[in-house]
C-alpha cells in the first residue's frame, strides 16, 4: 500500500515518519543529535553524525511501519532553518553545522542593525539580520575563519544537507532560499542581497532553487543501503520546518495565524504580497505569489523544559519512576495558582528575545509566599505574553481573526485556554501528530501526484482539533498584566546590556 515519509530534523532529535496517503501516522522514530558547544555562544552539530542519525531512523520508522520499502511513494524532509551547513568542494561537510540557537555572530548583526546594513536589507530581502542568518554566519566565517570562507564550495540548510545525502543531488527550495538572499518582490536569489552583506564573492556557492514540491533526486544506492528505502525512490525538496508546522496543522492558510510553542516562539501568517515591517521576516512562500510572514524569537518552551530540568529534577525522576509524569504535577500545580493573585513575572528570555541579543531571563516580584505553583505560572504565562508579542504585530500587518496552536505544551488543554486568554482571540489545538513532518510528508505526497497542492490535505482537520474561546474575565485581566510583562522588559532594556558585560567578563 502507498505510504509517504516525512523527515523533521529540529535542534536535538531527528525523526522519520512513515505515513499513510489519508495522513494517519504509520510508524515514527527518533535519534538525538548531540549538540556541540565548543565555546559561549557556539552551538554546532556534526553533519555525518546528522545523516547517520537520520538514516538509522528512517530505517527504524521503515521497519516499523508494515509497508514494503517498494510502497513509499516519495520522501522529503523539514528541519531546523537559519543556521549553515557548509560542504567544501568535494562536497564533504566543511566543519561542524553552525545551528540556528548560536549566536557567536551577535555582535556584527548589532552593528548592522544600527547602522544601513539592516534597513538596507529589509528593504530589499524583506528582513533584517539576525545572529543565526545564514549572511551573519558567513560573514563571521569570513571575518575569523578566512581560510575556511575560501574552501566554501556550497552553503546549505540543514534539511538541504539531509536531501543531499539522500539523492546526490545539491539545491534548496523556495522557502529556504529566502532566509537572506531573496529578493522580497521577485521571490527569485538577488545578487544585490549578497552585496549588502559584503559576500559578494560567495554568490557563487549558492544551491539551486526548486520549488518545494518537486522531485529533485532519487535515492542512491548509498542511501537506500543506510536506511533501507528503495533505491530510486523520489525524493522532493522540502521546505523549512517553520512553514511545514504551519502546513501540517492547516494553519498554511488567509487569516490565520500559526502558532508553534517549541524551541522557538514561531507565529506566521500566509499573504498575497510581500509586506514588509522590521517586526517579522517577510519570506517565500510554499508557492509563487506566496509570503509567508513569520514573526520569532527564540523563546517558547525550552524554558518550561529549562525550569523542568533545574528546578524540578528529583521531582520528575520520582514522577517517572512512578510511572507518571512531572507534567501533570505542574498542570495541577498551574491550575491552582492561577485560582489566586500572583503578582510573580518570568522573562521567557534563556536562549534569546523580541528584544536583541543582550537580553536575558529572569524572576519578576517573587516574595517569600510565592511557591513554585506560582514560578511554574509565571514561566507558561511568560511564554504566552512573547508570543502574543509576535502575534500583535502580524494581526496589526494582516488582520488575522484566528489562531491555531501546536507543540508539545499545546495538548494540555489549560495551556490552549491560557493562550486563548492571553492572545483574545479564538484558539484552535490541533491533534495533528508530527506536524512538521506531515508538512514534509504533504510536499513530497505533491511531487508523488497523491495531492494536487500543498495544502490538499485528506484529513477532516475539524474532527481533530478544539477550538479554545476567550474567557472575556481572564482576557481582560491578562491584558493588564500583560502590559506589566512589557513595561518590566521595558525596564530591564538598559540593564540586560551590564548583566551582559558581566557575563561576558566571566568567560
Amino acid at each position: 500500500m502507498p505510504s509517504l515519509i516525512g523527515i523533521d530534523s529540529g535542534l536535538t532529535v531527528t525523526k522519520a515518519v512513515v505515513f499513510d496517503t489519508d495522513g494517519t501516522v504509520l510508524a515514527v522514530a527518533r535519534r538525538r543529535v548531540p549538540q556541540l558547544i565548543p565555546a559561549p555562544r557556539r552551538i554546532e552539530r556534526d553533519m555525518d553524525g546528522l545523516w547517520s542519525a537520520t538514516a538509522q531512523a528512517i530505517r527504524e520508522a521503515l521497519d516499523a511501519s508494515g509497508r514494503a520499502p517498494s510502497d513509499v511513494l516519495a520522501i522529503a524532509a523539514t528541519a531546523h532553518g537559519d543556521g549553515i551547513y557548509l560542504t567544501d568542494a568535494d562536497r564533504r561537510p566543511l566543519g561542524n553545522a553552525i545551528v540556528s540557537l548560536d549566536t557567536r555572530a551577535t555582535d556584527l548583526v548589532e552593528a548592522w542593525n544600527a547602522g544601513a546594513v539592516g534597513a538596507r536589507a529589509l528593504a530589499l530581502t524583506g528582513q533584517r539580520p539576525h545572529a543565526s542568518a545564514p549572511s551573519a554566519v558567513l560573514a563571521w566565517i569570513r571575518d575569523n575563519e578566512p581560510e575556511r570562507y575560501r574552501r566554501i564550495g556550497h552553503f546549505l540548510a540543514a534539511k538541504d544537507w539531509l536531501t543531499y545525502c539522500l539523492s546526490g543531488v545539491i539545491g534548496t527550495d523556495r522557502t529556504e532560499a529566502s532566509t537572506s538572499f531573496t529578493d522580497v518582490a521577485t521571490q527569485d536569489y538577488a545578487d544585490a542581497a549578497f552585496a549588502v552583506f559584503g559576500l559578494e564573492a560567495i554568490a557563487a556557492k549558492r544551491p539551486p532553487m526548486a520549488p518545494s514540491t518537486e522531485i529533485v533526486g532519487r535515492v542512491t544506492a548509498d542511501a537506500a543501503r543506510a536506511t533501507g528505502l528503495a533505491e530510486g525512490t523520489p525524493v522532493v525538496a522540502g521546505l523549512h520546518d517553520v512553514t511545514a508546522s504551519a502546513l501540517g496543522i492547516g494553519g498554511y492558510r488567509d487569516g490565520i495565524v500559526a502558532v508553534v510553542a517549541g524551541t522557538y516562539s514561531i507565529n506566521e501568517t500566509l499573504s498575497r504580497a510581500p509586506k514588509v515591517d522590521e517586526r517579522w521576516f517577510c519570506r517565500n512562500g510554499i508557492l509563487p505569489g506566496e509570503w509567508n510572514s513569520m514573526s520569532i524569537s527564540p523563546a517558547s518552551t525550552a524554558n518550561y523544559d529549562w525550569f523542568i530540568d533545574q528546578l524540578c529534577a528529583t521531582d520528575a525522576k520520582n514522577a517517572e519512576a512512578d510511572g507518571g509524569s512531572i507534567h501533570t504535577a505542574l498542570a495541577a500545580e498551574f491550575d491552582a495558582a492561577r485560582e489566586r493573585p500572583s503578582g510573580v513575572f518570568f522573562h521567557p528570555y534563556l536562549f534569546g528575545s523580541p528584544y536583541g541579543g543582550a537580553s536575558s531571563a529572569g524572576f519578576f516580584g517573587l516574595n517569600a509566599w510565592h511557591t513554585r505553583a506560582d514560578m511554574v505560572r509565571a514561566v507558561l504565562e511568560g511564554i504566552a505574553f512573547n508570543h502574543r508579542i509576535h502575534v500583535e504585530a502580524l494581526v496589526d500587518g494582516f488582520a488575522a481573526k484566528t489562531a491555531r496552536l501546536t507543540g508539545g505544551i499545546s495538548r494540555n488543554p489549560a495551556i490552549a485556554g491560557l493562550f486563548a486568554d492571553i492572545l483574545d482571540m479564538p484558539v484552535a489545538a490541533t491533534r495533528t501528530e508530527e506536524a512538521a513532518a506531515w508538512g514534509a510528508a504533504l510536499c513530497a505526497g505533491v511531487g508523488a501526484g497523491v495531492f494536487r497542492d500543498p495544502t490538499d490535505d485528506p484529513r477532516d482537520l475539524s474532527a481533530i482539533e478544539t477550538v479554545y474561546t476567550p474567557d472575556p474575565a481572564r482576557a481582560a485581566a491578562y491584558e493588564e498584566t500583560y502590559r506589566v510583562f512589557l513595561a518590566l522588559a521595558e525596564a530591564m532594556k538598559p540593564v540586560w546590556p551590564r548583566l551582559s558585560a558581566l557575563g561576558k567578563a566571566a568567560e
